[in-house]
């Protein structure tokens, strides 16, 4: 069956959200001619079948570095630049195979794969969070301590900001069909905090790494069809929000796309502050250590290059990002898929997660994706999730009960790839109903919705939303 437009509220019919002319609801494609047909452990990690020869190449350096270990000066079995404090020492560290992170099970289980953001009331000087004055914007739980894996130091062992574990909250909730689900809720311990304590008015945020495929499509989505989504949304009594951030690259203030508050204006840089916010390499756009004034061993360390991640890796890195496919959608013309699907836009879960975009007429930095017809199932916009996922953490203009919208696409096959299903801003689901059912403020209708519906319903929706 053939569709021109989905729809916000099966009772509002006439409503048209986006028009997208060649979209059929039993097309797999889910990222016009960057779609993947791979349902195995490499699923978010194959380059688009459309990008060139010498694309290609590009894309395969730039891969290279993802994987490759970031080491200290002299070390020659990675990249320079590594530290002094860091989370992982590889972009893969934190994203396996493209995937997700995943936070720690056990209470004394090292965190990898998951941040922790701190900051204080206030602004730094470009509108963004302020931050802490001994330990910066985040949390370091790693630093060169003179291991003899990977890391040297040059003058002294480097003392870690702090300790990071996560302690575990359970509670049950009975769905409406005497269903019970254990939903669980993290609780950080920062412990060993190595230049004194936190401000008692220090605000946290735990971070989950989120999947990487398919981010090149959604920067090649023009900036007002985003804002035309809001505009519609408002229309309907919703109250979607672009974040306007810090671009400093071109020096403005630009519209976020990416991160779990959509934080960065573009792809490029976010490759750069993931670099040296959880990597600690310097690039030509954030020249700067992460070494606080009273950090006086971090500050002494002999960086590796200046700067430590050149233009050209940064160039490699963003091709390879830009270029990464995306899983094709599975068994569209199942009915029991389309029976989900139908309730996915019933209880108005396409509002957020809009089902289908395009992307611009001409995408100068990877032309092949113009002109897509993608499904990537978000709208890019901050929403109000309620108090029970809210971190109360503001960043620019995000609200602490603010998230961005995070991409559906590829979701059916994430445990394959990471091995886990841990969902949300910080892991705490560990499937896609525990992630439904901690839906809260302007989507707290649809959640109710859900707990509402039979088993046999429910199971539609939740095999629709592990085909896209």
């Amino acid at each position: 069956m053939r569709i021109v437009r989905f729809l916000f509220l099966g009772a509002v019919a006439a409503t048209s959200f986006l028009t997208i002319a060649d979209d059929a609801d039993d097309v797999p494609l889910s990222a016009g001619n960057s779609s993947v047909n791979s349902v195995g452990k490499d699923a978010y990690f194959l380059p688009s079948p459309a990008l060139g020869e010498r694309q290609r190449e590009t894309f395969e350096r730039g891969k290279a570095g993802f994987e490759r270990p970031w080491v200290v000066f002299s070390v020659s079995a990675g990249d320079w630049g590594l530290g002094p404090t860091f989370v992982g020492d590889r972009c893969s560290a934190c994203h396996n195979r493209g995937g997700r992170g995943a936070p720690p099970d056990l209470p004394d289980e090292p965190m990898l794969g998951v941040v922790v953001r701190v900051s204080v009331p206030g602004t730094d000087g470009v509108g963004g969070p302020k931050p802490l004055e001994h330990y910066g914007g985040q949390i370091q739980n790693r630093a060169l301590q003179g291991q003899n894996i990977n890391t040297l130091h040059a003058y002294e062992p480097i003392p870690a900001e702090a300790d990071l574990f996560v302690d575990w909250e359970e509670h049950t909730e009975t769905l409406a069909d005497g269903t019970e689900v254990t939903l669980r809720r993290p609780k950080l311990r920062i412990e060993k905090p190595a230049f004194g304590d936190l401000p008692p008015d220090t605000m946290t945020s735990l971070r989950q790494a989120p999947p990487v495929f398919g981010l090149g499509l959604l920067e090649a989505v023009a900036e007002a069809d985003i804002l035309a989504i809001a505009e519609r949304q408002r229309a309907l009594g919703f109250n979607g929000r672009p974040n306007l951030v810090w671009d400093a690259i071109s020096g403005r203030q630009a519209l976020g796309r990416f991160g779990l508050k959509a934080t960065q204006p573009s792809l490029r840089q976010q490759i750069a502050a993931a670099a040296l916010h959880d990597i600690g390499a310097t690039s030509s756009v954030f020249p700067q250590q992460n070494c606080p004034a009273i950090q006086v061993a971090c500050r002494r360390e002999v960086p590796g290059n200046d700067p430590e991640l050149s233009d050209a890796a940064w160039d490699d890195l963003e091709i390879f990002s830009l270029g990464l496919g995306v899983p094709a959608r599975r068994n569209m013309k199942d009915p029991e898929v389309q029976r989900g699907a139908a309730l996915f836009e019933t209880l108005q879960c396409a509002v957020c997660h809009v089902p289908a975009m395009r992307t611009v007429d001409y995408f100068p930095r990877l032309p092949q994706l113009s002109k897509q017809t993608i499904r990537p199932y978000t709208d890019l916009l901050l929403h109000d999730m309620g108090e029970g996922l809210a971190d109360n953490r503001p960043d620019f203009q995000a609200g602490g009960r603010d998230w961005r919208t995070p991409p559906l696409w590829g979701l059916g096959l994430s445990k394959t790839v990471n091995g886990n299903d841990t969902l949300l801003h910080d892991g705490r689901a560990q499937s896609v109903t525990e992630a439904i059912l901690w839906h809260g403020g302007e989507a707290k209708q649809s959640k109710e919705g859900f707990r509402q519906l039979p088993k046999k319903d429910r199971e539609a929706l939740l095999k629709f939303l592990s085909s896209i």
